[in-house]
């Protein structure tokens, strides 16, 4: 593609006369630019792309996109924000791919990865091929591909879909963060279907209010657009439980199919057993009741199972098909993920790493728990600080032996992050062990039969940020090792 015709896809107060070269490739990375390519500037947090730009023309760009004039000797076109402008460039020279998949995305605090896994699954059982885009991998059909963001930038993630689009895909799925919605990273993206989960305390150092998370989270569903088109309808899923839908209904002119427990939903769980094991519940819908058994654990479980059969009936995949996935699912790493190495007690890794996400599970737990509770938990660095004191008052209310401990700390002390901690906890009985191996070991040494122990923060991440450096660190092989050490 030429780069006027590419410009065309700008709006008219973008002239543009100059010369006209091929485009070869986007690239906003100057590392990754090639001969032919189009350097797109990116202000970042730390980091400038304009102080790149003639880097860029050294190794082969043949234009710069920027926010300001650059004496450079190829093409530099100006435009007020190249961010927002490289979500247009890139859906055009992709070819616009996500309007020829069936895309579904997923926002909300608490559960977009294990409802995006369930989506993701119940296609595939459908016979889809299917791509996957989130916190722990892109995946396209069965090839998993690191990822940097949840949600990612708007040039990478055009990219990937065109991938998708090549390799036969039919159905993605994916998790879209506030973060992603506020910056812009899906705009191009064509949704065919929005889930909402919930909405919780998480992000405030970036959103600062909890109105300004919420309404953050609503723009997946007022960009689902303002048409009705049968042959390709939109729908959002939302949760009834949740009183953010109120607005979020309000805010899309899409289908809305909802789902909940506590309130009527046109999807509603209602007798539901826990135990160990799993979870059973009667599923109410317009197409009757159904009996569901699944090996997934805890009320937040059941919302998630509920999201998936909202946004996968909304699709076109008969509710028998849905439910029969469902039930035959064995979980999603890090979530609620058991470790065994033959012990008489019980060992669960799970991501929260929020007030709310972390009550769910340990609230799970206790409907199943026959001896004591024990939880290590900890709180990430240059995150929201306002969380601290909650997650350690969830962890002592809803556990006999709390340890406190160090997850991400990034660039703070880890010792404060914790100090952070205790002024939620004042009074209470815990124990704080700020190295996060040392922790671990400490509560499986404690434990006794029949307890439960309950490794909190980091879930599937195989990895620790202390500082500048990311160490190795997988909490489902500390906890390994200290269960053989016994």
């Amino acid at each position: 593609m030429n780069l006027h015709t590419l410009l065309d896809h700008l709006h008219p107060l973008v002239p543009f006369n100059g010369e006209n070269p091929e485009i070869l490739s986007i690239e906003n990375d100057n590392r990754k630019v090639k001969k032919g390519s189009l350097f797109i500037c990116i202000k970042g947090f730390t980091v400038d792309g304009h102080d790149f730009a003639q880097s860029a023309v050294d190794q082969g760009a043949v234009a710069i996109l920027a926010e300001k004039k650059l004496a450079l000797n190829v093409p530099v076109i100006v435009v007020p924000d190249t961010r927002r402008a490289m979500a247009v460039l890139a859906d055009a020279f992709y070819g616009q791919p996500s309007q020829k998949l069936h895309v579904i995305g997923v926002t909300g605090t608490n559960g977009k990865t294990t409802t995006s896994h369930l989506i993701e699954k119940v296609f595939s059982d459908a016979g889809q091929k299917t791509g996957l885009i989130g916190t722990m991998y892109t995946k396209i059909g069965d090839q998993e591909l690191e990822t940097k963001n949840t949600t990612p930038e708007s040039l990478t993630l055009q990219k990937i879909f065109h991938q998708m689009k090549e390799e036969a895909v039919e159905t993605a799925v994916m998790e879209v963060s506030s973060h992603a919605l506020v910056e812009g990273r899906v705009h191009g993206t064509d949704y065919n279907v929005a889930v909402f989960t919930n909405l919780t305390q998480d992000h405030l150092d970036f959103h600062h209010t909890m109105e300004e998370y919420q309404r953050a989270k609503g723009l997946l569903f007022a960009q689902l657009g303002n048409t009705y088109n049968y042959k390709k309808p939109k729908f959002a899923v939302l949760n009834a439980d949740d009183r953010a839908s109120v607005e979020y209904k309000k805010s899309t002119s899409a289908h809305v199919i909802t789902y909940g427990i506590d309130h009527q939903a046109d999807l509603q769980a209602t007798n539901i057993k826990m135990g160990a094991k799993g979870t059973e519940f009667e599923l109410l819908s317009p197409y009757g009741t159904h009996k569901i058994q699944m090996p997934l654990i805890g009320k937040f479980s059941v919302y998630n199972v509920l999201a998936t059969i909202g946004a996968t009936i909304a699709s076109g995949i008969p509710i028998n098909q849905v439910i029969a996935s469902i039930e035959s699912i064995k979980g999603v790493p890090g979530r609620f993920e058991l470790v065994h190495a033959g012990q008489d007690f019980t060992v669960i890794v799970d991501y929260a790493h929020t007030p709310d996400s972390l009550e769910n599970v340990l609230k799970a737990i206790k409907q199943f728990a026959k001896g004591s509770i024990h939880v290590v938990v900890g709180c990430g660095g240059d995150r929201d600080r306002t969380k601290r004191p909650l997650m350690a008052k969830i962890a002592c209310e809803y556990s006999d032996h709390p340890v406190f401990t160090s997850d991400n700390p990034r660039s703070e002390d880890p010792a404060q992050i914790v100090r952070d901690m205790e002024e939620g906890v004042k009074g209470e009985e815990y124990k704080v062990i700020v190295d996060r191996k040392s922790a671990i070991h400490h509560a499986i040494q404690l434990a006794k039969k029949d307890d439960v122990i309950l490794i909190a923060g980091k879930g599937h991440e195989t990895y620790q940020q202390i500082g500048n450096e990311t160490l190795d660190f997988d909490d489902r092989i500390v906890a390994k090792e200290a269960i053989k050490g016994r």
